[in-house]
């Protein structure tokens, strides 16, 4: 038998793992991953997080979970997505390294992404900051990903938040900033916020996600604001 058509048994396991880059052939589709590493989520939450129509954000999310890449939970009317395994924010993380470093265009947009904010933290200058105890880690992403799982200590005040709630921040001290990941602008904004109003502060390049695949730990607990 000819291996070249589609019977062979050979063809049929290379089309059948071909489902994986092809979900990965899109950029709403990477975005949609990296906001399901955040914690599960709706069909509307994912929607207006990536800014995409209802039935845009659900066609995408049916090619990731024939892919096997994502899954659902159905509670009711509600369906409700998660990321299908931490191997698939490794695959993920896999994407962007190669990315990053063979697609000469990806520095531009990347300075551009973050045009403002300063040189980010990296994960291992945090920790050796966090040890000295002068370093206030703050997580701007929404409170459903601060409960779903978050650095330990971080505080949590959504970015839209921020500026009603900048009296919970000692004004002495050294911030840092995260959100989503290297390719989310929340923690931009936050720095660049901050700054405004004479704080110091620089953004966390990684996000919990990367933080998790490096072994560290992660906390998921309710929100305590200072009394």
């Amino acid at each position: 038998m000819n291996e070249a058509e589609p019977s062979s048994p050979k063809r049929a396991v290379y089309e059948r793992l071909a489902r994986v880059p092809q979900a990965l052939s899109s950029g709403p589709r990477l975005e949609l991953l990296d906001l399901l590493a955040q914690g599960e989520k709706t069909v509307a939450t994912l929607a207006r997080q990536a800014e995409l129509s209802v039935a845009n954000a659900s066609q995408h999310l049916q090619v990731l979970r024939r892919a096997g890449l994502a899954t659902v939970r159905r509670d009711g009317r509600q369906a409700f997505y998660s990321a299908a395994g931490d191997d698939v924010q490794r695959l993920v993380q896999a994407v962007r390294a190669v990315g990053e470093a063979r697609l000469a265009e990806m520095d531009r947009l990347l300075d551009a992404l973050h045009a403002g904010s300063g040189e980010p933290v990296t994960t291992t200058e945090l920790r050796e900051r966090l040890a000295t105890g002068e370093t206030i880690l703050l997580d701007v992403r929404p409170a459903d990903e601060y409960r779903a799982g978050h650095l330990p200590g971080a505080r949590s005040i959504p970015i839209d938040e921020l500026e009603a709630r900048l009296e919970e921040l000692p004004s002495d001290a050294q911030v840092v900033a995260y959100c989503r990941g290297p390719y989310c602008a929340l923690s931009d904004r936050a720095v660049k916020l901050l700054t405004q109003r004479g704080r110091t502060a620089q953004r966390l390049r990684e996000g919990v996600p990367d933080w998790r695949s490096e072994g560290l730990p992660v906390e998921t607990a309710a929100i305590a604001r200072d009394a």
